[in-house]
Parts: C-alpha cells; structure tokens; sequence
C-alpha cells in the first residue's frame, strides 16, 4: 500500500498538441530573446541573424534525438528517463539527470527576476533593490499555486499568455520590417568586427533561445497520442522559434546600425520599436517581456515537477522523510528565493 501511494498519477490524456506547444514556446520564447538580440551582435557583428539559424541547426540534431528516444518512451522522466535507459537506475544517472533539475531550478530564479526588473520600468521608484526580488518571488509563488490546479487550466494559461506574445512578436517584426529605412545595416570604423570565434559564441547563446523544448519531454505521460504528438510539439515548437528569431533578427537589423544594437543590446528590441512606436515602444517591449517570462516559469515549473516526480518512481531520489520533508521544502525554497537577490 505505501509503495502504491508513492506511484506519482500523471493525468494521461490532459494534454493537447497544441498544449505541449505552448508549454515548450513559453520557455523557449522567454525573456532571453529581449536580450541575445544585441549580445549576438556584439559578439558577431553583422551576421548575428544567421548566428541564430546555426544554433537552430544545431539544436536539430539534439531535438532529432529527443524525438526518437519520446517516441519510444514517452514519460515524464525526460532526459532521467533517457539516461535511465542508457546507464540503468545508477548514481550516473541521477547525478545527471539531477543537474537538469537545477538548472532548471535556476532559470527559473532568473526569469523571476528578469519579471521584476521588466516590470518596475513601468513605475518611477528610486531604490529598486528590494521589489525586484519581491516581485520574482510573488511570481514564483503564483505560478506554483497555478500548477496545483487541473491540466486544462495550465494548459488554458500557457496557451493564451503563447498566443498572446508570439503575436506580439511577430507584430513587432513586421511593423520593423515595413518601417525600416533600409534592408541594410550601417557599420562603423567603431563597431566590432565578426570572427569565427565571435560567432561560434553566439551560435552557443542562440542554443540557449531554443532548449526549452525539453520541457515537453517532461509531459510526455500527459499529451494525448504521446508516441506522436511529443515529437510533433518538438519539431513545431522550434520551426516556430526559428521563423520568429528571424524574424526578429531581421527587423531589429533593418531599423538599427550595428553600434546602435550593441548601444542598446539590453533593450534592442524596443530601441527598434521606437521609430513606429514611439515611447509606447518601451511599455510593448515590457509586457512582451513580462508575459514571456511568466509564461516560461509556468511551463518551467510544470515540466520540473514531472521529472522530479519520475525521478522518485525509478527510485533515483528519496521519495519524502516524514521527519525531514518540511526542512527540504524549507531549504529548496530558500535555494529558489535566494538566486533572485
């Protein structure tokens, strides 16, 4: 009986195709996109669209291989189900797969206080070093209360805050592109020029635009036709990153010279807006911001409770001590908090 109540029970079926998707955009599109823009070019020079089409390539081969392994074993496990797969139930991996979690852990702590930093600029306050971390926890906080309520629900939440950005995305880069003065980019004596190692740089931060999509491994217990729809969620997922990556690229290279990206590489986006938008540019790119990076908490949160709880069911981590239980809570929740400061 005590081993039955340790089985997690993942509601089979709850998850649409469409679901999936918006849980792997909303932490795919995240807040990253309103800064690599300008990073990229700093690094790359004149060539940081294409630098986002190699990470995408990339990345391809990675996703490719997710596909097969959901196909043949669609769990909430994720890569701790593909390790398992390849090591057995060994200290390899949960090690590794353990690190996933952390890392997952940590993003997280930084999109709560990328959502507290992008929302006081809507508000004039002096000393912001108090809100910014308050304002990352009742995030936090919020989106955890959210992943206790039914799958439809989260799915409903992840889909429309998804619909809601990527149309603003895509907003945003077709109003650049029919603005722009020139399809060309201006360079200076003073911009940086592009080299191998400078793209292979940004080809490294492109990657990062783009690994959300393990996120929708970690449902794969949960999506309708799983054996199917996982790898579709995949595929789809990223071609619709990569269309609005270049699209982005594009329309922030056509409305700005080289050194005025790098100039304004934190908010490259919004210097971009600004010709057509006026300072109405500033508040679009912060409540694009915003939802993208509660959105990609939500799906983030999601997709680690799964794991974490697949990880117990293959016996890789202790399942609860009814002794210790409220002093692990304590301390990751103190983990969490303290890498928003």
């Amino acid at each position: 009986m005590e081993s039955m109540d340790r089985t997690p029970q993942y509601k089979q079926n709850s998850l649409s195709l469409v679901g999936a998707i918006a849980l792997g955009t909303g932490v795919m599109i995240g807040a990253g996109i309103f800064a690599l823009t300008g990073q990229m070019a700093e690094m790359t020079g004149v060539l940081f669209p294409l630098a986002f089409l190699s990470a995408a390539l990339i990345v391809s081969f990675s996703a490719y291989s997710y596909v097969k392994m959901s196909n043949a074993y669609p769990s909430a496990g994720g890569i701790g189900m593909y390790l398992s797969k390849a090591y057995g139930p060994t200290l390899t991996t949960a090690f590794h797969a353990l690190l996933m979690y952390f890392s997952m852990v940590i993003a997280q702590s930084f999109l709560a206080r990328t959502f507290g930093s992008y929302t006081l600029e809507l508000f004039d306050f002096g000393d912001r070093s108090l809100l910014v971390p308050l304002l990352g926890v009742a995030l936090l906080i919020s989106a955890f209360l959210l992943n206790l309520s039914a799958n439809k629900l989260i799915q409903g939440v992840a889909s429309v805050l998804g619909f809601i950005k990527i149309g603003g995305i895509i907003l945003f880069g077709v109003v650049g592109v029919i603005i722009a003065d020139s399809v060309g980019m201006e360079t200076s004596a003073s911009t940086p020029e592009g080299s191998l190692s400078g793209f292979l740089g940004a080809t490294a931060l492109g990657i990062l635009a783009f690994k959300g999509f393990t996120t929708i491994t970690n449902s794969g217990s949960e999506i309708k036709d799983p054996h199917r729809n996982v790898g579709r969620a995949i595929m789809i997922s990223i071609a619709l990153c990569v269309v609005i990556y270049a699209l982005v690229g594009f329309a922030v290279a056509s409305n700005l010279s080289l050194s005025e990206i790098i100039e304004t590489k934190d908010y490259s986006l919004a210097a971009a807006a600004r010709p057509a938008l006026g300072e109405a540019a500033v508040w679009f790119t912060v409540i694009l911001a915003m939802l993208a990076t509660a959105g990609g908490i939500i799906a983030s949160i999601f997709a680690v409770s799964r794991m974490l709880a697949m990880l117990t069911e293959m016996e890789l981590v202790p399942h609860r001590h009814p002794m210790l239980r409220w002093v692990s809570m304590k301390s990751v929740g103190r983990f969490s908090t303290s890498m928003i400061k």
